[in-house]
């Protein structure tokens, strides 16, 4: 087993730890809340931890710098997926290098079970991408509770793909209702559903079935996610699980980097000394997250939107798409320029009030910078909680898997986003509705109704975390669930 690297060893105690095993796929959208998670459970719950990462796809410079000394990365040993096709999607890329590296997995799950004096396995939390790894637990006789990177209501969603096809015969799928009904009033339209939910023939549709029917293996879900910001959502699982329908949904978030840890990651920068200098709520920050891709012709509109709309705007350009997906990960080449793409002139034009950077930005301690007043996001779910937990509103701008559904969440059930339309010829948001969201949502009496609310959030985010706080007393009890089981195994 090769060790990617190591804050240290628990110390020599008296009495056994319990030791958790947290399973990670590469994503930072996935990774950096689960070593939050892996964290908060050393140091509010006494357990230590191990974060499993897979070598044939390591992101190793997405770990946080500042685990505590109870936590170990170990890395599996790569394996062989040049048989993949090349055009395999990344999600079962994924699932197919867990498959091929549960053997090496078992060995370290029971190296940790039995060996050592002072720790014992307590319990499995895979990523829910890593549901192959769900039957491990089961044999070595500890409990699993999936990491839900994502919110409770994608988990209702895939709670009702199951129950839809409960009864089905083997190879037949069904469509969701349309809409598509979440508590509290959400009404999904197939538009707005996640990728690979809109419809039965799509390919990839058995496959997200079979994966939510793993699901039932787990004994429950550690949700990236709060009580008030999906409260009927929340609720309406209690009674699911009553039920025994699937499994119980703990929300323990938001889990999210911390702007300490962020900025010993990287220090000072010309981004932040920029914003420094601009004054307070006055910049509009725009990034779509680390996979996401605009067209060149959303590009264009985009810069002519921001230049139109006279507000300052701070905006992490990545290479645009040239195939017309939404997603790139990994996009462009070490030489590739981004700003290359940006129209003629534009930098120059907005020089002193607009700043375009390439590629990357310290997002937690953009959101949190005095002069930030606004965030133009993709809605993917990690973003969405470093949002929230800075308080800042936004306009919801969607690309690609659950995003379409967060913004739906965001802007109707939370009313703390606005969200600028495309148009009917081709999905592009002209840069007359780009200047119009951002001005509303600067000067409006929708934005002051949005800022209004993204501030309502920001301090029910801070209550979930606090000592009594909803989210700090969910781990707890699962917390005190693992323990009373390993007392009851030793």
């Amino acid at each position: 087993m090769e060790s990617l690297t190591s804050a240290g060893s628990a110390p020599a105690q008296s009495m056994v730890r319990p030791h958790v095993v947290l399973l990670a796929s590469p994503d930072a959208g996935h990774l950096i809340p689960l070593c939050e998670l892996a964290r908060r459970l050393v140091e509010h719950h006494g357990f230590a931890a191990t974060i499993v990462t897979f070598h044939s796809l390591s992101e190793r410079q997405t770990l946080p710098n500042s685990l505590p000394a109870s936590v170990t990365i170990a890395a599996l040993p790569a394996v062989k997926i040049d048989d993949l096709p090349a055009d395999a999607l990344r999600p079962v890329v994924l699932v197919e290098i867990i498959h091929r590296s549960l053997p090496s997995l078992r060995t370290l799950l029971r190296s940790i079970s039995s060996g050592s004096t002072t720790s014992r396995l307590a319990a499995l939390v895979p990523d829910f991408l890593c549901f192959p790894a769900l039957p491990l637990a089961a044999e070595l006789g500890v409990p699993a509770y999936i990491f839900f990177a994502s919110n409770v209501t994608l988990l209702y969603l895939m709670h009702g793909l199951v129950e839809l096809h409960d009864g089905a015969l083997p190879g037949e799928y069904r469509d969701l209702p349309e809409p598509f009904e979440i508590p509290g009033g959400l009404s999904l339209p197939r538009a707005d559903l996640p990728d690979g939910y809109r419809s039965s023939k799509d390919p990839v549709y058995a496959g997200v079935v079979e994966a939510c029917r793993q699901y039932l293996l787990a004994d429950g879900f550690l949700a990236n996610t709060f009580d008030e910001m999906e409260p009927a959502t929340v609720e309406a699982f209690k009674q699911v699980a009553d039920r025994g329908a699937f499994p119980p949904v703990f929300p323990v978030g938001p889990l999210v980097r911390s702007n300490s840890d962020e900025e010993a990651a990287g220090g000072a920068s010309p981004l932040l000394e920029w914003l420094d200098r601009q004054p307070a709520r006055s910049v509009v920050y725009v990034s779509f997250g680390s996979g996401g891709a605009l067209s060149v012709e959303q590009t264009t509109e985009l810069a002519a939107g921001l230049e139109a709309s006279g507000h300052r705007f701070l905006w992490v350009v990545r290479m645009p798409s040239l195939d017309g997906r939404a997603q790139a990960f990994g996009a462009g080449g070490d030489d590739d320029d981004p700003l290359a793409w940006l129209p003629e002139g534009f930098q120059q034009r907005v020089e002193g009030r607009g700043l375009a950077v390439a590629g990357w930005a310290p997002q937690v301690r953009v959101l949190s910078h005095p002069a930030t007043a606004a965030f133009v996001t993709h809605c993917g779910w990690n973003s969405t909680l470093e949002d929230a937990v800075a308080g800042v509103p936004m306009v919801a701008w969607p690309l690609h898997t659950e995003q379409r559904m967060n913004a739906l969440l965001l802007e109707e059930s939370l009313g703390v986003a606005l969200r600028p339309r495309a148009r009917e010829d081709g999905g592009v948001v002209a840069r007359e509705e780009v200047a119009a969201a951002v001005k509303e949502l600067m000067e409006g009496e929708k934005g002051r109704a949005v800022r209004r609310r993204a501030e309502e959030l920001q301090q029910a985010a801070a209550r979930a975390v606090s000592p009594e706080g909803s989210s700090r007393r969910a781990l707890e009890d699962v917390a005190a669930k693992w323990k009373a089981a390993l007392r009851g195994y030793m």
